[in-house]
């Protein structure tokens, strides 16, 4: 047999022939290994009876191609000539001819002779594969076959001049293992002695051709396996996951269950749900994408893994490290994984990291941004908020003197005192506590202990305050199982709970005491406070509709600073103008105009609403054309809840002994129209240094107050502290203030309820843009958080993205 190929080395090269199936004159073969000169005579004769047919280059190529090469078997790889990464043995093939190829990517294949090197029990890589098997095993739920083998021990790292001016990418030699102070350092041409390459420029060197592949999406489809990074900064907090289901690979993990912590990470930092756990918001599921993310990155729906380890990856980070915008540049050297597949995921990181930015998920709070975090298509329009923050260029327009509406804290008393919010219900992954964790602010963490004190100074028996609460909480399960089967039509007022609560003592034979009467009464009275309405009001059928949704959980704590700290952080460099009442907004044409009740007229793109419900529901702002109807049916769906705050600072602290350091203590009503009547009381020194306690008016008192002068209402406050320490002198405050939010101009309500016959979709609706030119935010607009300054916050949040996408 005679090779023509001609090529000792392997490399693909052959040469041509003349017309006629034989080598040209005095052309040199090779024949049992020992070379020979060939002399053939020419002739154009065909043989009798046959039509002499020239062969063409391309088939005679083709011919010696499956004598010496073989392609790769997988449909649609572009590597029409194979090259072997593994070249771990001296029987590699190299680029040449293997009896069959392993794709890994269209880049990347490897060879039969390698395959057998690890593969085969008498091959001297067998071991080294059978360990790494062990460790996959133990710690993954995949299989640990060879081609993940490959790809997670011997494919190459590909790393990225830092150089601005290069930034190619380039491919290290199999033996060096790339880290993330290395991606962060690399140069071209610069060894990892730190000593430099002599000779020409090496960034001047052209990128391998390879790499312009890796972003077509076909490429994507290509990929054999997922990225399972290595070292990832989510390692720590997904320990209990298998670390392949979550993006990461078993080789470099902990196994399954593992306990890491991150030193210094506050606790209310909890961005992933662990195995079997739900309900907390804020939180993913790291081993699968959302609806969100699904419909941003529908190229990920049928394998998630690449996305996943890339999500993961930043929100750990960005916990780890809250107090400086997370950049893909920051991010990028923490993708550890081999392969050219590398180079994808640094290109998907930009995506993914903007994505989640805009989703406020990253790089929110009170960051200290020099430039904008997001690309410039999402930042050409020109916006004006009524009293609200965003990322995009904005004018914000206040009708007040001062910023903050609801949130307005008073520092007359020696201490802060929120004559609005205060209080943060569940910080574990609450913005507000991101917030206070950037700028060094603690939070003082409220007790359970509340002790009820009656009228005549006596304490109450805790057991009979656990009895009647557990016998709140049945009437409260009576309801829900009453409302199961009733349409909206079919609602009735929360305050039916009294006919539920005489139903079950008829039907139980239960009698409860005097006192144990008024122990329920002091429970329904936080039920109107957590209301903000009496509860002949308040929707039996959707009072608590927010709890259908996952809520913050963790500890209750006291913003001691207020949360003006806060908003004064958020507010720097914003334009913000203040005494600007806006009396109509006309989004009738392509513009939209804002006009003040003073005449002042703005302009923009698009405009956020976040004024009270009450304002909407009253019409003080006119809309041309008016708002849709289905808009303003939930807006009158919605109640305007109020509830009134009183604050007295004293010479001393009286009350110390008797509530023994507990933060807040109860007021037992001595009779059922006195419910409401400062029902709590708050200490707001937790130090024990200053004298100042809070206290509430819910329910059917905030009418029996509203006209009161502020005096009388202390004097009110006075009897009753009087009567809960009567056993003591209990002195006249020195100071004091009475909140009067129902008489509020520019507020008229506190937080918003649902009434009967309304249902939470009423915050859906109301949220809704129109016509992609006006937007609204406020808690009367989050279904998920009302009633908080964190749903406010988080709506906020909400309609920034919406604006930007729009």
């Amino acid at each position: 047999m005679i090779d023509y190929s001609g090529n000792a080395s392997g490399a693909r090269r052959s040469k041509k022939r003349s017309s006629g199936d034989s080598p040209g004159d005095g052309q040199s073969v090779r024949s049992s290994g020992r070379q020979v000169n060939v002399r053939v005579k020419r002739t154009n004769n065909p043989p009798p009876g046959q039509c002499k047919r020239k062969a063409t280059d391309t088939e005679e190529e083709d011919e010696q191609s499956e004598k010496k090469y073989r392609k790769c078997e997988k449909a649609g790889c572009s590597a029409t000539y194979p090259v072997c990464f593994a070249s771990s043995n001296e029987r590699c093939a190299k680029n040449g001819y293997t009896s069959r190829w392993y794709h890994l990517s269209c880049g990347e294949h490897f060879c039969n002779e390698c395959f057998d090197h690890y593969y085969r029990s008498h091959k001297d890589g067998y071991e080294t594969y059978a360990s790494w098997k062990k460790v996959w095993t133990s710690n993954g739920k995949s299989e640990p076959s060879l081609k993940a083998f490959m790809a997670d021990q011997q494919l190459p790292f590909w790393v990225q001049c830092t150089k601005p001016a290069c930034r190619k990418w380039r491919q290290l030699t199999k033996e060096i293992a790339l880290t993330p102070t290395m991606a962060m350092s690399y140069r071209c041409g610069v060894k990892f002695n730190n000593t430099k390459i002599e000779g020409s420029d090496q960034c001047s060197q052209p990128e391998d051709l390879r790499v312009a592949e890796v972003i077509d999406s076909w490429w994507h489809s290509m990929l054999i396996l997922p990225p399972l990074l290595k070292d990832s900064p989510a390692s720590p907090f997904l320990a209990a996951y298998y670390p392949d289901c979550v993006g990461m690979s078993p080789s470099s993990c902990p196994g399954s269950g593992a306990e890491l912590r991150v030193p210094g990470l506050s606790p209310y930092f909890q961005p992933f749900y662990q195995p079997n756990e739900c309900g907390k918001a804020l939180c993913v599921r790291p081993d699968m994408m959302e609806l969100d993310e699904l419909y941003e990155f529908p190229e990920f729906s049928r394998d998630p893994t690449m996305y996943l380890a890339l999500r993961n990856l930043i929100l750990a980070a960005w916990h780890r490290d809250c107090k400086e915008v997370l950049t893909p540049q920051k991010c990028a050297p923490h993708i550890v994984v081999r392969g050219l597949v590398r180079v994808r995921c640094v290109q998907e990181m930009d995506r993914v990291l903007h994505f989640m930015t805009r989703k406020g998920l990253i790089n929110t709070g009170v960051l200290a941004v020099s430039r904008p975090l997001l690309p410039e298509r999402y930042r050409s329009v020109s916006t004006v908020l009524l009293a609200s923050t965003s990322w995009l260029y904005v004018v914000v327009l206040e009708a007040r003197e001062r910023i903050g509406g609801r949130v307005w804290d008073d520092a007359s008393l020696g201490v802060t005192v929120g004559q609005g919010a205060q209080i943060v219900n569940g910080c574990v992954n609450n913005p507000i506590a991101l917030m206070c964790e950037q700028m060094g602010i603690k939070m003082h963490k409220l007790g359970e202990r509340c002790d009820l004190f009656q009228e005549g100074g006596h304490m109450t028996d805790t057991a009979i305050d656990k009895r009647m609460e557990f016998h709140f909480n049945a009437i409260l399960d009576v309801v829900a199982e009453w409302r199961k089967d009733k349409t909206q039509n079919q609602d009735a007022p929360l305050g039916g709970v009294k006919e539920v609560y005489k139903n079950f003592l008829q039907e139980s034979g239960i009698q409860f005491s005097e006192l144990e009467e008024k122990v329920m009464q002091f429970h329904l009275s936080n039920l109107e406070y957590a209301c903000g309405s009496t509860l002949d009001q308040v929707s039996a059928r959707s009072w608590d509709h927010n709890e259908f949704f996952a809520q913050f959980s963790g500890d209750h704590t006291l913003l001691t600073r207020g949360y003006s700290a806060l908003l004064l952080r958020l507010a720097q460099g914003l334009d913000i103008r203040t005494k600007c009442a806006v009396q109509s907004i006309d989004y009738s044409g392509d513009v939209i105009k804002v006009t003040s009740s003073k005449g002042s007229q703005w302009t923009a793109h698009k405009v956020l609403v976040t004024v009270p419900l009450t304002l909407l529901q009253k019409n003080l702002i006119q809309f041309y054309p008016p708002l849709p109807e289905r808009k303003l049916k939930a807006l009158n769906s919605l109640g305007a809840g109020i509830i009134e705050k009183i604050a007295l600072q004293f010479p001393y602290r009286f009350w110390d002994k008797k509530v023994q350091g507990a933060d807040y203590f109860g007021h037992v009503p001595p009779s059922p129209d006195q419910r409401g009547m400062f029902g709590v009381f708050y200490d707001l020194d937790p130090q024990g240094k200053q004298s100042v306690l809070m206290s509430v008016i819910t329910g059917d008192a905030v009418p029996f107050v509203r006209d009161m002068g502020e005096s009388e209402v202390v004097c009110e406050c006075m009897k009753v502290l009087r009567q809960l320490f009567k056993e003591q002198e209990v002195p006249e405050p020195l100071n004091y203030f009475v909140t009067q939010w129902s008489k509020d101009v520019w507020s008229q309500m506190s937080y918003s309820f649902v009434k009967t016959g309304g249902s939470g979709e009423a915050y859906d609706i109301i949220a809704e843009d129109v016509q992609g030119k006006l937007f609204f935010a406020g808690e009367a607009t989050n279904r998920h958080f009302p009633q908080t300054v964190t749903g406010a916050y988080l709506s906020g949040v909400r309609e920034a993205s919406k604006m930007s996408a729009v």
